[in-house]
C-alpha cells in the first residue's frame, strides 16, 4: 500500500513539473499620445463625415459607388470578413461536446491460442451455440467527445478567433477609405490634366498668333529668320506637351477604370469643378480621436488582442486536458439481435486526463511562438498610431503650406497673363525683343500650369487629411 502511495506521489509530483508553462517575454508600454497636433487643441473634436456628405462632386459619387460594388480588393476583402466569421464558429463549436451517429459492421476471427479465442471455444453465445470462429460484430449508437476547458484553451482561441473576425471587418473599412481617397484623388488628376490641356491649346493659339506676326515682322525687315525658327520651336514644343498630356489623360482614365472593376472606357466629369474653392476647413480633433476613429488602428488593436488570447491558450497547452468520451447504443452479432432490448444495449463512458511531459519542444515552440507574435502585434500597434499621428500633421502643414502657395500663384498667373498682351505691344513698337515676348509665353503657360498643379494638390491633401483622421469608410 505505501509502495504504491510511493509511485502516485512521484507520478503527481512528475505531472505538475511537466505542467509548468512558460513565463511571458516583457511588453514594451505604449507611449502616450501628444495632446494636440502641435496646434492650439481642437476640443470639439473631428465627426466621422459620410464620404457621400463630404464630397459634393455627383459624378465623383458616382464614380466611387461603382467602385465600393465591384473593386477586386474589395470583393476579396468581403470574403476575408466571411473566412473570418467562419473561424469564430469553428472556434465556438470546440467548446461543445461532438456527438456522431455511428453505424458499423465487421467480421472477427480470434486465434485459438489468444484469451479471446480459447474462451470462445466453450462459451454459449446462445443456448445451445458456441461462439463462431468467425464472428459477425454490427453497432448502431452514438459516440460523443467532449474536451472540458478547464484551463481556457478553448475560451481563449474562441476570442482570439473573434478578435480577428473584428480585424478583417476594420480590415474592410480600411480598404474602403483608402479606395475611396484612391478614386477621389485620381479624379481629381484627371481634372487638372483636362485642365492642362485646355491651358495648352489655348497657349497654342497665342504663339500661332505671335508666329504669324513674326513672319510679317520678318518681310518688312524687322526680324530675321532666327526669331521665326524660335517661335517655330516653341509651337513645335507645345502641341509635343499636348500629345504627352493626351496619354497621361488616357492612363488616368484607365486607372480609375481599373479601380472601379471595369475595362478601359470614357470617364464623365466636368474639368471646371477643379476651378471651385476648396474646402480644407477641417475639424480635425485630438490625437486621442485617432485610436477610434482610424480603421488601421483599430485593426492593429484587434491583432494585439487577438495575440494576447493566443498566448493564454499556449500556455493553457501546458497543462492537463480533460476529456471526456462516451457512447451508447445497439451492438449484436446477429442483426435480427441487435435491436433486442436490454440485451444488446451497450454504453461506454471514459474520463481522461493528459499532461505532456517528455518531449515538450513542440509545445514551447508553440508557446514562443505566439508571445513573440503578441510583441510584434505590440509594436505595429504602436506604429499604427505614431503612422497616424505623424500623416495627420504632415496634411495639416501641407494644406497650410498649399494655401499660400495658392494665393501667390493666382498673383502670377494674373501678372503673366497681362505681360503678354504688354510684350506684344511693346515688340509691335520696337520697344522689345522677340525673346521677351518668348520668354512671357512661356512664363505664362508655366504659372498657369502651377498653378493647377496646386490646385490639384489642394483637392488632395483635403481628402488624404480626411482619410488620415479616419473618415471616409462611413
Amino acid at each position: 500500500m505505501k509502495k504504491s502511495i510511493y509511485i502516485y506521489s512521484v507520478l503527481f509530483i512528475v505531472l505538475l513539473i511537466g505542467c509548468i508553462p512558460q513565463k511571458n517575454i516583457q511588453e514594451r508600454s505604449t507611449p502616450e499620445l501628444p495632446k494636440t497636433f502641435g496646434m492650439e487643441a481642437d476640443t470639439s473634436g473631428f465627426q466621422l463625415i459620410q464620404w457621400r456628405t463630404f464630397f459634393t462632386d455627383t459624378t465623383l459619387i458616382g464614380l466611387i459607388d461603382t467602385a465600393l460594388h465591384n473593386n477586386l480588393d474589395m470583393l476579396m476583402t468581403l470574403q476575408k470578413i466571411e473566412a473570418a466569421r467562419s473561424n469564430v464558429m469553428l472556434a465556438k463549436g470546440d467548446l461543445f461536446p461532438t456527438v456522431d451517429a455511428s453505424v458499423t459492421g465487421a467480421q472477427r476471427k480470434f486465434g485459438l491460442y489468444t484469451m479471446d479465442g480459447a474462451g470462445n471455444i466453450t462459451t454459449e453465445i446462445t443456448p445451445g451455440q458456441l461462439v463462431p470462429i468467425h464472428l459477425p460484430d454490427f453497432y448502431l449508437g452514438l459516440q460523443a467527445s467532449w474536451e472540458v476547458d478547464v484551463w481556457g484553451k478553448l475560451r481563449n482561441k474562441k476570442k482570439a478567433a473573434l478578435a480577428r473576425f473584428m480585424e478583417s471587418i476594420e480590415a474592410k473599412n480600411l480598404v474602403v477609405s483608402n479606395l475611396i481617397a484612391e478614386v477621389a484623388n485620381s479624379y481629381y488628376q484627371l481634372l487638372a490634366l483636362d485642365n492642362k490641356l485646355e491651358i495648352i491649346q489655348e497657349n497654342i493659339k497665342i504663339q500661332e498668333s505671335a508666329l504669324e506676326m513674326i513672319k510679317i515682322q520678318k518681310l518688312a525687315g524687322a526680324a530675321n529668320e532666327l526669331a521665326v525658327q524660335q517661335f517655330e520651336i516653341q509651337l513645335l514644343n507645345s502641341k509635343a506637351l499636348i500629345l504627352e498630356v493626351s496619354l497621361e489623360i488616357s492612363i488616368a482614365e484607365n486607372r480609375i477604370n481599373f479601380l472601379l472593376g471595369r475595362y478601359p472606357q470614357p470617364v464623365k466629369r466636368d474639368k471646371s469643378v477643379l476651378l471651385l474653392p476648396v474646402n480644407s476647413d477641417i475639424k480635425v480633433g485630438l490625437p486621442s480621436d485617432l485610436l477610434q476613429n482610424r480603421p488601421d488602428i483599430r485593426q492593429s488593436e484587434f491583432e494585439l488582442m487577438a495575440c494576447k488570447a493566443d498566448v493564454k491558450a499556449a500556455r493553457a497547452a501546458f497543462y492537463p486536458s480533460f476529456t471526456i468520451t462516451g457512447s451508447a447504443g445497439f451492438q449484436a452479432f446477429n442483426p435480427s439481435f441487435l435491436f433486442t432490448s436490454p440485451e444488446s444495449m451497450v454504453y461506454g463512458l471514459i474520463g481522461s486526463l493528459a499532461a505532456p511531459l517528455i518531449n515538450r519542444n513542440a509545445i514551447k515552440a508553440e508557446f514562443n511562438y505566439a508571445n513573440a507574435t503578441q510583441i510584434e502585434a505590440m509594436y505595429n500597434y504602436q506604429k499604427s498610431i505614431l503612422n497616424g499621428y505623424v500623416e495627420v500633421s504632415n496634411q495639416i502643414a501641407i494644406i497650410n503650406n498649399l494655401d499660400q502657395i495658392h494665393d501667390l500663384r493666382t498673383e502670377e498667373v494674373n501678372i503673366a497673363n497681362s505681360s503678354i498682351d504688354v510684350s506684344n505691344e511693346l515688340f509691335k513698337t520696337g520697344n522689345a525683343t522677340y525673346l521677351e515676348v518668348l520668354f512671357t509665353q512661356q512664363n505664362s503657360l508655366d504659372s498657369r500650369l502651377s498653378l493647377i498643379e496646386v490646385k490639384t494638390r489642394q483637392y488632395q491633401a483635403t481628402i488624404d487629411l480626411y482619410k488620415a483622421l479616419g473618415g471616409g469608410w462611413q
